[in-house]
C-alpha cells in the first residue's frame, strides 16, 4: 500500500488518478457487465478511525478494487465533525467511514446525508444504524470510555486505583487525570454526553465541575490520555477503551479499568454524503458495501473488542472482561446530537481553561 501523509490527510493509493473520461467510460462499462471490481476512479473519504488502524482495514478494499483511488481525510471526531458541517453542501467528502453516529446524525439535520442501505446492513443490529429506510447511517463497531491507570505510578504515589466515576473526585488524584476535550474529541463528547445522561443533567455538570479541579488537561485526541498514562505523565487517563489495551500490548505498566456506574459510548459509522452531481456515487456505494464486508467488520472487532452484528469472534487479547455488559444501555445518541452544540458551549466556557494547545 503506498502511503502519503500531510497532517490530518492521509492519501492511500494505487494506481495514478484516472483522467474523468476515463472514469466515465469505466464505470459505464461497470454498469453494462455487473462487475463492480472494475471500478476506477477517485473517492474522497473523511474519517475519525485511529490513524494506525486505516491501512489495516483498507487492505481488502485495495485487492477487491485496485483501480480506485481513496483520498483519506483524517482528523479527531469533533475536528471532522466541524469541518463537514463548515463546508455544508460544498464539501469535497463523498462518504463519512467511521465516525460517531450522533455527529452523522447532526450532519443529516443540516440535509447533508444520502440515504443509502449498504449491503450487509440486515446483519448490523437495531440499536447500531438509523431505523430508518433507506438508512442515513450504519454502523461498524462501538467505541468507548474506560479509565487507563499507571499501576507503577500509581503504586510510587501510594494512591489507590480508582473503581469508579466518583472515585475521581478524591482530593489525592488533584492534577493527576487527563481526559478528552469533548469539542475536538469524540472520545470526550461521549463521555460528557453520558454523565449528563446517566447522572441527568444536573448532577453530571456537577460532577464535571468537581472533576475539573482533578484534571491536569483537556486533550484534542480520544486516544492521548491513555498514551498520556502509559508513559507515566498522568496515571490516570480517561481515554478509549482500545486505546488503554493498545498501550497495555505495547508493554505499558497500564490496566483499563471499566467504571462500575457503567462506560460511555458511541457508534462507529458510515454514511453517504448528499451530492447535487452524483458522480461519485458508485464508487461511494461500493465503498460502504465493503466497509460491512466480514472480513473488515473482524477487524473493527479484533481493534475495538466490539461488534455491531451478532458474531462469536474471539475476543482480542487484553481486553477487558464484560465491556458490552457495561455500555450504558440508555445511552440515547439523538439526544446527543440535538444537545451537542448547547453542551460544547456550557463544557467550553466553565472548562476550556485547561484544554492543552492546539497543534
Amino acid at each position: 500500500m503506498k502511503n502519503h501523509i500531510k497532517k490530518s490527510l492521509l492519501v492511500l493509493s494505487s494506481v495514478a488518478v484516472l483522467a474523468a473520461c476515463g472514469q466515465e467510460s469505466s464505470n459505464e462499462a461497470t454498469a453494462k457487465n455487473g462487475d463492480s471490481t472494475k471500478l476506477s476512479g477517485e473517492l474522497t473519504v473523511y474519517t475519525a478511525i485511529e490513524e494506525e488502524l486505516i491501512p489495516k482495514y483498507l487492505e481488502t478494499f485495495e485487492e477487491k478494487y485496485p483501480d480506485v483511488d481513496l483520498n483519506i481525510v483524517r482528523d479527531s471526531t469533533g475536528v471532522i465533525t466541524a469541518k463537514l458541517l463548515a463546508e455544508g453542501k460544498n464539501t469535497e467528502a463523498d462518504v463519512v467511514w467511521g465516525t460517531a453516529a450522533s455527529s452523522l446524525l447532526a450532519l443529516e439535520s443540516k440535509d447533508m446525508i444520502e440515504g443509502y442501505t449498504p449491503e450487509g446492513s440486515d446483519k448490523i443490529l437495531a440499536p447500531y444504524k438509523d431505523s430508518e429506510q433507506p438508512e442515513k447511517w450504519t454502523g461498524n463497531t462501538a467505541f468507548m470510555t474506560g479509565i487507563v491507570i499507571n499501576k507503577e505510578e500509581l503504586r510510587k504515589l501510594g494512591l489507590d486505583v480508582p473503581k469508579t466515576y466518583e472515585d475521581l473526585l478524591k482530593p489525592e488524584y488533584k492534577g493527576l487525570i487527563v481526559m478528552p476535550h469533548p469539542a475536538s474529541s469524540g472520545t470526550g463528547f461521549l463521555t460528557v454526553s453520558a454523565w449528563l445522561q446517566m447522572m441527568n443533567e444536573e448532577k453530571g455538570w456537577d460532577f464535571m465541575t468537581k472533576l475539573h479541579e482533578n484534571i491536569g488537561t483537556y486533550t484534542h485526541s480520544g486516544s492521548k490520555p491513555a498514551k498520556l498514562a502509559a508513559a507515566g505523565e498522568y496515571p490516570i487517563g480517561i481515554s478509549l477503551v482500545y486505546s488503554g489495551v493498545q498501550q497495555k500490548q505495547e508493554g505499558a505498566p497500564v490496566e483499563v479499568v471499566l467504571p462500575e456506574e457503567g462506560l460511555g459510548w458511541e457508534v462507529e459509522a458510515n454514511a453517504l454524503i448528499k451530492k447535487e452531481d452524483h458522480e461519485s456515487d458508485e464508487l461511494a456505494k461500493a465503498f460502504l458495501d465493503w466497509a460491512l464486508t466480514d472480513e473488515v467488520m473482524k477487524k473493527y472487532y479484533d481493534a475495538n473488542g466490539f461488534s455491531t452484528m451478532e458474531n462469536n469472534f474471539e475476543k482480542p487479547e487484553g481486553f477487558p472482561e464484560g465491556v458490552g455488559e457495561k455500555m450504558y444501555k440508555d445511552n440515547d445518541l439523538k439526544w446527543a446530537a440535538e444537545n451537542r452544540d448547547s453542551i460544547l458551549e456550557k463544557w467550553e466556557q466553565n472548562y476550556g481553561s485547561k484544554a492543552e494547545p492546539k497543534e
